[in-house]
């Protein structure tokens, strides 16, 4: 059922059409929220969420940006703001991974990593910065993961880049605070996306069986997080890092 508790708000969600980012925006929509969201995954994907958005009665438009890309980050800021007059929300989901060993891991797949998780999440604050500033409102939320803390052998960059956004996550929160914008991330656990329904059976039990809750997350349970920060329930709730795992790394 749609509240009002994110009532006028405008939500810019990178990675925004599928998986958390979906469900991020779902959660953010049916609380009120008008979406922008900018991707540069499946287009039958981005579509699909607009239509779930829709049928909400909120505003929605997507922008086919390279967040990784310091110039094409700014289009996109620029449009939306173009669009929707503010940005009050900015969350920053947008990732990839290229795992392997550091041995045998390539330069590029190290590179790209950093430049979509990291570079990117810093891209999109960089450009919103000082429409926040004016504002002297706002919540930034950034997708971390519990690698990020904990490190995860195969995971030299995905580790790195997590663990620079909560670096960063912690720094920004500490340059804005004054102005009454929040900055946090939320540190997901293994969790039910496209990238773990590949893996076998005995595989997915094992990582369960890991956690103390004895099931993966969900795109909703990041979601509810999500919603938590973007929202005044957390006004007093900056530079933190919410581990949303089911009990690992405690």
């Amino acid at each position: 059922m749609m509240t009002n508790l994110l009532e006028g708000k405008k939500a810019l969600i990178t990675g925004g059409s599928q998986g958390i980012g979906r469900a991020i925006a779902l959660a953010l929509a049916e609380n009120g929220a008008d979406i922008a969201i900018v991707y540069v995954g499946n287009r039958d994907r981005a579509a699909e969420t607009v239509a779930m958005i829709e049928e909400k009665g909120r505003q929605v438009k997507t922008y086919y940006y390279d967040i990784s890309k310091f110039d094409e980050s700014k289009k996109a800021v620029d449009e939306v703001l173009a669009d929707f007059g503010r940005i009050d929300i900015l969350v920053n989901n947008a990732g990839i991974t290229r795992d392997g060993l550091a041995l045998s891991m390539k330069e590029e797949d190290f590179d790209a990593v950093i430049n979509v998780n990291l570079k990117g999440t810093f891209n999109m604050i960089h450009h919103t910065y000082r429409q926040f500033m004016k504002n002297r409102s706002g919540k930034i939320i950034n997708i971390a993961s519990v690698v990020g803390i904990a490190g995860n052998a195969g995971q030299a960059n995905y580790s790195a880049s997590k663990a620079g956004v909560i670096g960063l996550t912690k720094t920004i929160a500490k340059e804005l605070a004054s102005r009454n914008i929040n900055c946090n991330a939320i540190a997901p656990g293994f969790v039910q996306t496209d990238m773990t329904a590949v893996l076998s059976d005995d595989v997915k039990k094992a990582m369960a069986d890991a956690i103390p809750m004895r099931r993966m997350g969900t795109p909703e349970d990041i979601a509810k997080t999500a919603l938590f920060l973007a929202s005044s329930l957390s006004d007093y709730v900056t530079g933190e890092v919410i581990k949303v795992a089911g009990g690992m790394f405690m």
